[in-house]
């Protein structure tokens, strides 16, 4: 999809701005000036609506304008790649880039620090970092705030949410799973394909195994990289942990998914829970606002949060971090820099985000979250969020994180269509991302192989 304007006169914007609730619209918002339009880069995702509401009201509230350029998430990576290496100027202002391949773009100098385009720019205190996900050592070569350089923000905190059916909890005396094992005990009950399955989890080849990989990785203490943030770049995937990860993530899959778990992606599995299929899930947060929608669900106010399973009792859950980050070109023009400078000042402000979350987005503000929205039973996600986010970490802080998701994303699909074992997945992903980071010089090593 193109650029698109975004016209506030549209019907289902209006609509918007008549439910906002007092607190958002009792005083005036940030006043940024005039400014020229801008372009922004959004993927099609289940924030985007969030995100068109809240920039209609953008131009509502300022005047000035905001064109969209809305592209599926495949193709996110490649049209930022194609704006800030182009040898003119970039025809985006503000990019939306996927936390997981960021560092690419800090290291190769394409982003401009944005202290640099106004230095009065900071970031409210009430605006969650997620692990710093928005900063840039060049000396450290990674992403940290206590030394490094402010890059840029997110636009939303997603993470995965454990999901599940109330109603029929309620009615077959369930209790929501603290464990993988009590998911899989749940499942017993719940699974009777293709009526029903029992847990949902992306198989897909690439970025959605490998993203939905991590509640296991993490839950089981398992890391990709010895300690990347120092320099020691030791290949750990094919360590114990990681393989009684991966056991149970195969073993979850067999006994609650679908036949064609392999090839499940992002808009198979809101699908399945929509049309009420799915009994327990596990979903990014932006997701969940899509369950309520009455003209696309069939489950509406019968889906509920949970925070996600952990590895054993007592133990915690594993919380990855799927922000974007929003940051500007460093070859934008000097008028887009400015605009999209003005954008993000606003778009952080309180009564911004209050709109935003109202809209279906996914607030980063703190302030929002503890707000009055809290107790409203369309946000009944939120409490699950706060719970999971003391857990959150931030995965692959360097500049091989893109290619390192991509030889996860076939590994581990492999072993789920049953192409390899748990083991010798595990120990191809080894070699092969020890390879990865030989040719770039990295300090590196491997784990002796597991036994196959």
């Amino acid at each position: 999809m193109g650029s698109t304007r975004i016209s506030s006169r549209l019907p289902s914007a209006a609509l918007f701005l008549l439910t906002l609730s007092a607190p958002a619209m009792a005083d005036s918002f940030l006043n940024v000036g005039k400014q020229q339009p801008i372009t922004v880069l959004i993927n099609a995702s289940p924030w985007y609506n969030g995100f068109q509401a809240v920039a209609r009201l953008y131009e509502k509230q300022t005047g000035n304008k905001v064109n969209l350029e809305v592209t599926p998430f495949p193709g996110m990576l490649e049209k930022v790649r194609n704006a800030v290496r182009s040898g003119g100027t970039s025809p985006l202002d503000l990019v939306n880039i996927n936390s997981s391949n960021v560092v690419e773009f800090y290291a190769g100098g394409f982003l401009e620090p944005l202290t640099d385009i106004d230095p009065t720019f900071k970031l409210p205190k009430q605006v969650l970092g997620f692990v710093d996900a928005g900063c840039w050592d060049a000396k450290k070569q990674f992403r940290t705030c206590a030394s490094g350089k402010l890059m840029g923000y997110a636009p939303n905190g997603n993470v995965e949410l454990f999901y599940y059916r109330k109603d029929v909890f309620d009615k077959m005396g369930l209790k929501v799973p603290k464990t993988f094992d009590e998911v899989i005990a749940n499942c017993k009950k719940l699974q009777n394909p293709p009526k029903s399955y029992g847990y949902i989890v992306r198989g897909e080849k690439g970025d959605s195994i490998s993203y939905d990989m991590y509640a296991f990785l993490l839950a089981y203490g398992a890391k990709d990289v010895a300690d990347a943030a120092n320099g020691d770049f030791t290949v750990t995937i094919n360590s114990p942990q990681a393989k009684q990860a991966l056991d149970k993530f195969l073993a979850v899959e067999k006994a609650c998914g679908p036949a064609n778990a392999g090839s499940l992606g992002q808009g198979d599995l809101i699908q399945l829970i929509q049309t009420g299929k799915a009994m327990q899930a596990q979903a990014v947060v932006a997701a969940f606002p899509s369950f309520d929608q009455p003209q696309k669900s069939a489950v509406v106010g019968q889906v509920d949060a949970a925070p996600l399973p952990a590895a054993k009792a007592g133990g915690k859950p594993g919380v990855a971090i799927g922000s974007w980050v929003s940051a500007i070109p460093k070859n934008a023009s000097e008028a887009g820099k400015k605009g999209a400078i003005a954008f993000s000042k606003w778009f952080l402000t309180y009564k911004a985000q209050y709109a935003y979350a109202k809209a279906g987005g996914i607030p980063v503000r703190s302030d929002v979250f503890e707000s009055d929205l809290k107790s409203k039973p369309q946000f009944r996600w939120m409490q699950a969020y706060l719970d999971e986010m003391p857990y959150g970490r931030q995965m692959l802080g360097y500049t091989e994180g893109p290619a390192v998701t991509q030889i996860l994303g076939l590994r581990f699909n492999q072993a789920l269509i049953g192409e390899l074992s748990a083991a010798a997945a595990l120990n191809k992903a080894a070699k092969d991302m020890y390879a990865l980071f030989k040719k770039d010089g990295r300090k590196t090593g491997m784990l002796p192989p597991l036994a196959e």
